[in-house]
C-alpha cells in the first residue's frame, strides 16, 4: 500500500518543489518505488524531474477530469528513477473546470487508489495557495510534509497551514496529519535561524525531522539542468542531506 504525502506550505519560496523532487530521487535511490505528482500549474517539479512539460501527451489535468488514468498519464524519469504524473499549462484551467463537477475535491484520491499497489510512496507537490488543486492533494494524502525556513515569517505561515490541515481533517480527510517539519535552506551561522529551529523543536517535538537540509549552491543550480540535486551532484552536502532525509522517512513510515 502506497503512503501518500503532500509537500505543502502556504508561504511561497520555501523550497516545496526542491524538497519534493529531491525526496523523490532520494527515496528512489534507497530502493523505494515512487510516484511524484505535480499539482502546480507552473510545472516546475515536472521540469525538475527531467520531463519536458511541453511534450506531455497526458498530464495530471487529464487525470483530474477523468479522461485518463494515473497508469496512462504517469511517465518514468529514466535519469531520476521515479515516475512523474506531470503538470502542463492546462492545469491552470482545471481550477475553474473542477468547481462545477461532482466529487471535485476527491478526484485525485480516486485516481491514486487505482495504482495503490504499484508504489511505496506518492509525493504531491502542491501550489502555494489553498486552491481546489491543493485541496485535491490534501484529500488524497495520509499526511503533510512541511518544508520551512527557520525565519520569523515562516512561523506565521505555519500557523495558517496547521489551521488548514485541521479543517481538512475535520471535514474531508480523517487520515490527514502533519507527518513532520523539514528545516530547509538552513545556515547554522545565523543566530535567528538557530533560535527559530529551537522554538520549532520545543513546540512540535518529534514532529520536527532530525535531518536538516543546508543552504547549498548545487541544490539551487540543479533545476536549471532539469534534475534534482540528488541526481545532478550526489556528492553535494544538500544532496546527501536529502538521501538521509529519505532514509529517515522510510524509518518513520515503519513506525506509523
Amino acid at each position: 500500500m502506497a503512503k501518500i504525502f503532500c509537500v505543502a506550505n502556504q508561504k511561497g519560496g520555501v523550497g516545496k518543489t526542491t524538497t519534493t523532487v529531491n525526496l523523490a530521487a532520494g527515496l528512489a535511490k534507497v530502493g523505494q518505488r515512487v510516484l511524484m505528482v505535480d499539482l502546480d500549474p507552473q510545472g516546475n517539479a515536472t521540469m525538475g524531474s527531467g520531463i519536458d512539460k511541453r511534450t506531455l501527451e497526458l498530464s495530471v489535468y487529464d487525470v483530474l477530469l477523468e479522461s485518463a488514468s494515473v497508469a496512462e498519464a504517469a511517465v518514468l524519469s529514466d535519469k531520476c528513477g521515479y515516475h512523474v504524473l506531470g503538470a502542463s499549462r492546462d492545469l491552470a484551467g482545471a481550477e475553474v473546470e473542477l468547481v462545477s463537477l461532482e466529487r471535485r475535491e476527491k478526484r485525485l484520491k480516486t485516481a491514486l487508489a487505482a495504482v495503490d499497489a504499484d508504489y511505496d510512496f506518492v509525493l504531491i507537490d502542491c501550489p502555494p495557495s489553498l486552491s481546489m488543486l491543493t485541496l485535491n492533494g490534501l484529500c488524497s494524502a495520509h499526511g503533510v510534509i512541511v518544508p520551512m525556513q527557520c525565519e520569523y515569517f515562516a512561523l506565521e505561515g505555519l500557523t495558517d497551514l496547521v489551521n488548514t490541515i485541521k479543517q481538512v481533517h475535520a471535514n474531508l480527510n480523517r487520515d490527514l496529519q502533519i507527518i513532520g517539519l523539514l528545516r530547509v535552506m538552513f545556515d547554522p551561522r545565523i543566530t535567528l535561524q538557530q533560535q527559530v529551529s529551537d522554538q520549532l523543536k520545543a513546540h512540535f517535538g518529534d514532529k520536527v525531522f532530525d535531518t536538516v537540509i543546508p543552504r547549498n549552491v548545487r541544490l539551487a543550480e540543479a533545476p536549471s539542468y532539469g534534475l534534482p540535486g540528488v541526481v545532478f551532484d550526489p556528492s553535494a552536502r544538500g544532496s546527501q542531506a536529502f538521501v538521509a532525509f529519505a532514509e529517515e522517512m522510510v524509518q518513520r513510515i515503519r513506525t506509523m
